[in-house]
C-alpha cells in the first residue's frame, strides 16, 4: 500500500535500495545533496547533480528532463551523512517556466527496486519558487525514512544550497546550469507523454521489469507518447496544429494536428505458453495509426535500452564496491592480511562479486534477447520516414501526400548492445537545425585524412537532405545549398543532377550573401505576416514551403554580415519554416570566439563517422551515433530523388 504523504508528514523505508521517480510534464533539473547531522552540506563534493551525477549510494539524471529515476543505496553513504535531500530545479537560460506556480505540480514517488512503490508526494502550493526540496531521507535510530518537504526558493538553486551551508552556492548554481545547457545540445530530446499532466499516477505507476530497476516493459504496457506544447526541451516536439496550406489562406508550418480522444487498444500477440516470453508484434503500442504506433514502440525501445543498461551497470558498481569495502576492511586488520585466513577471505569477495555481475549479466543478456526480438519484427515493417535505406520498403517507394510524424537519422547503440540498433527518430518538422561535424573527434581519430571526413560529412548531409525530401509532399520542402568554394561538388551530384534543389548551389562571397539576404527576408515577412495575423500580405510568389539551408566549408566565404545572418536563421529561422543544416569543423570556425557559441549549442551535432556523443533523456548514456548509409552499389537514392524530381514538376503545373 502506497503513503500518499503530505508536507512534513514522514513514512519508513523498508529497503536501502530504491529509486525516486519525478514526473513534472516540463523539463527539470533533479538533484540531491548529502548532510551532516545538523543538515550542513559539508561541500561540494557533497551535491550530486547533472555535471557529477555520481556520489556514492547515490545517482541522478545527467541532464534536465520531464520524468527522473533517482537511484539510492543507502548502506553505501558514508558514515557521516545522515540526511539526503532530493531537489527539484527550473533550469534558467532555456526560455522555458521560471517559476513552478507557471507549471504542473511536480509528483514524486519512493519504490522498491522491483517497482513497488513505498510513498507518493505531489508539491502543491509553489508559486514565485524555483528551486524546491521535495523530499529527505533521514537517519532515525539506525533506521531510514523519508519526509516530505516541499520547501520552495524563489532565489533558485543558489538560495537552496546556501540554506544548506554550502558557501560555494552561487558558483555551484551556475556550474549546474551551465551543465544542464552542455546536456542539452547533445541530447536527444524525448517525446512528451500523451497522458494528461494531472494524470499522475498512471504516468508514474507503469510496470516495471522484475528483478531489476529497468528491464524492457511489453510494447503494450509501455507509457504512451505524444506531443507535449511548450517545452524548450522538446526540440522534436511537434508544434500547435494547424490548417492546411492553401493558396491565399493561413500559411501552416506545424504538423498535422492529431486526436486527443483516447486512441484505439494496438494489437496484441497470441497469449504465449506457460513460462515463455510473449512474441513480440510490430505496432504494439499506443497510436492512432500504424505510424503512431510504430513511432512510440521504437521509443519505447529506446528507453528499454537505455534503462536496462543502467540497471546492469548499477548492478556491476555496487558488486565493485561491495567488494572494495570488504577488501578494505580485511586489510585494515592486521591480523587478516597474511596467513591463509587473509587468502579465504579475498577469495570470498572475489567469489561474490563474480556472482553478483554474473547475475547482473543475465538479466541484462534476458532483457537484450527480448529487445533484438522485438527489433527484428519492428525494423522490417518501419515505414520510408523510419526505414534504414536497406530496407525492402523502398523499392515500393511513391512520394507522400502527408508529412509524416519524424524522421530517421540514423541509428543508437551501446557498448553493451552492439547487435542491437534503435532507430533515431527526429520529430517533425524539424525544430532544432543540425552541424554535421566535418572535424575529428573521438571515434574519427582513426581516419587520418581529414580530406577524407569533409567529404564523408557532405555525403551525410546529402542523404539526411535526401530522406527530408523524401518524406515531404511535393511543393512542401524545398533544399538550398551554400558551397561558396565548389568542393562539395561531389557529394551534392545527386541533388543537382535530380534537380529537386530550389536553385544551383551558391558559390563564392556574392552568392553566400545573396542567398543568406533572401532567406533573411522570407524569415521577416513570414514573421511580420504571422504575428501581425494577416497572411494575405504576404508576397504572392513568395514560397511557403519548409526550407532547408545546407551550408558547406564554413567559415569559407562568410564576412561579418553573413555570419550575423547566418545566426539569425539558425534562431529565428525554425519556428517559420526555414531550418539550417551546417557541415563544419568547429575548430576551423574558433576564429569568431563567443560569437558562434549559441549556434554550436543549438543545433543537433550530427557526425559522418560512429561516435559516442550523444546522450539519451533518461539516463544519460554515451549512445555510439552511427550515420544512415546508402548500401554499396545501390540506386535508391537515385530512383527517390528522380521521383521527387517528377513529382515537384507536376505539382508546378
Amino acid at each position: 500500500m502506497t503513503a500518499e504523504l503530505v508536507r512534513g508528514q514522514n513514512h519508513p523505508l523498508p529497503q536501502v535500495r530504491l529509486e525516486v521517480r519525478v514526473s513534472a510534464g516540463k523539463p527539470i533539473v533533479a538533484g540531491a545533496t548529502l548532510s551532516d547531522e545538523q543538515g550542513k552540506v559539508c561541500g561540494v563534493d557533497w551535491v550530486a547533480h547533472p555535471g557529477t551525477p555520481t556520489l556514492p549510494g547515490l545517482e541522478v539524471s545527467r541532464q534536465a528532463a520531464a520524468d527522473h529515476r533517482l537511484a539510492f543505496d543507502l548502506d553505501a553513504l558514508p558514515e557521516s551523512v545522515h540526511r539526503v535531500n532530493v531537489l527539484l530545479a527550473l533550469p534558467t537560460g532555456t526560455g522555458g517556466p521560471v517559476r513552478f506556480g507557471a507549471v504542473a505540480a511536480p509528483f514524486v514517488v519512493v519504490t522498491g527496486l522491483d517497482g513497488s512503490e513505498v510513498a507518493s508526494y505531489t508539491i502543491t502550493g509553489l508559486d514565485s519558487e524555483s528551486a524546491v526540496v521535495a523530499l529527505e531521507l533521514y537517519r532515525r535510530q539506525g533506521a531510514w525514512k523519508v519526509r516530505a518537504v516541499g520547501q520552495g526558493y524563489a532565489g533558485g538553486l543558489a538560495a537552496l544550497l546556501t540554506d544548506q551551508g554550502l558557501s560555494e552556492a552561487r558558483q555551484l548554481a551556475d556550474s549546474i546550469n551551465e551543465a544542464v545547457i552542455q546536456g542539452l545540445a547533445r541530447s536527444v530530446a524525448p517525446p512528451p507523454p500523451r497522458l494528461p499532466e494531472s494524470d499522475r499516477t498512471r504516468q508514474t505507476t507503469a510496470p516495471a521489469a522484475p528483478q531489476g530497476t529497468s528491464g524492457p516493459v511489453p510494447p503494450h504496457q509501455r507509457p504512451p507518447v505524444a506531443p507535449q506544447q511548450g517545452s524548450p526541451y522538446d526540440v522534436t516536439g511537434a508544434r500547435d496544429p494547424g490548417t492546411s496550406p492553401a493558396s491565399g489562406g493561413p500559411i501552416n508550418y506545424h504538423h498535422p494536428g492529431r486526436q486527443s480522444a483516447p486512441p484505439p487498444p494496438p494489437p496484441t500477440a497470441a497469449p504465449a505458453p506457460p513460462g515463455e516470453p510473449a512474441q513480440p508484434v510490430a505496432g504494439d503500442a499506443t497510436g492512432w495509426s500504424m505510424e503512431e504506433r510504430l513511432y512510440n514502440q521504437v521509443w519505447g525501445m529506446f528507453e528499454d535500452l537505455a534503462r536496462t543498461a543502467a540497471a546492469y551497470r548499477s548492478a556491476v558498481d555496487f558488486a565493485d564496491s561491495r567488494r572494495e569495502q570488504e577488501l578494505d576492511k580485511l586489510l585494515s586488520d592486521p591480523r587478516s592480511r597474511v596467513g591463509g585466513q587473509g587468502a579465504t577471505a579475498r577469495e570470498t569477495a572475489q567469489t561474490r562479486h563474480a556472482q553478483l555481475v554474473n547475475q547482473a549479466r543475465a538479466a541484462l543478456d534476458r532483457d537484450l534477447t527480448q529487445l533484438i526480438a522485438e527489433s527484428d519484427v519492428v525494423e522490417p515493417a518501419l515505414p520510408s520516414a523510419f526505414a534504414r535505406w536497406d530496407n525492402p520498403v523502398w523499392h515500393g517507394y511513391r512520394v507522400p501526400m502527408e508529412i509524416p510524424m519524424a524522421v530517421r537519422l540514423g541509428d543508437l547503440h551501446l557498448p553493451e548492445s552492439e547487435s542491437l540498433r534503435i532507430p533515431m527518430l527526429v520529430r517533425l518538422p524539424l525544430e532544432r537545425g543540425l552541424w554535421i561535424d566535418s572535424g575529428r573527434s573521438g571515434a574519427s581519430d582513426t581516419l587520418a585524412d581529414s580530406d577524407e571526413l569533409r567529404r564523408l560529412a557532405m555525403v551525410t548531409a546529402v542523404t539526411h537532405a535526401a530522406r527530408l525530401l523524401a518524406v515531404h509532399p511535393p511543393g512542401e520542402f524545398s533544399v538550398h545549398v551554400i558551397d561558396p568554394a565548389g568542393s562539395g561538388a561531389p557529394a551534392l551530384a545527386p541533388l543537382v543532377q535530380s534537380g529537386v534543389l530550389a536553385a544551383a548551389p551558391a558559390v563564392g562571397a556574392a552568392g553566400v550573401a545573396d542567398l543568406l539576404c533572401r532567406l533573411t527576408q522570407r524569415v521577416d515577412l513570414v514573421q511580420m505576416a504571422v504575428r501581425g495575423g494577416a497572411p494575405d500580405s504576404l508576397p504572392p510568389g513568395l514560397d511557403t514551403a519548409e526550407q532547408l539551408l545546407i551550408v558547406n566549408d564554413f567559415p569559407h566565404g562568410f564576412d561579418d554580415r553573413a555570419v550575423t545572418r547566418l545566426r539569425y536563421l539558425a534562431d529565428e529561422g525554425p519556428a517559420v519554416g526555414v531550418h539550417l543544416m551546417m557541415v563544419a569543423d568547429r575548430e576551423d570556425a574558433a576564429a569568431y570566439g563567443p560569437l558562434l557559441d549559441p549556434l554550436w549549442r543549438s543545433l543537433l551535432r550530427l557526425t559522418p563517422v560512429p561516435d559516442d556523443h550523444l546522450a539519451d533523456p533518461w539516463v544519460g548514456h554515451a549512445w555510439t551515433y552511427e550515420p544512415p548509409h546508402i548500401p554499396r552499389g545501390s540506386q535508391v537514392l537515385e530512383r527517390v530523388l528522380t521521383q521527387i524530381a517528377e513529382a515537384r514538376r507536376s505539382w508546378n503545373r
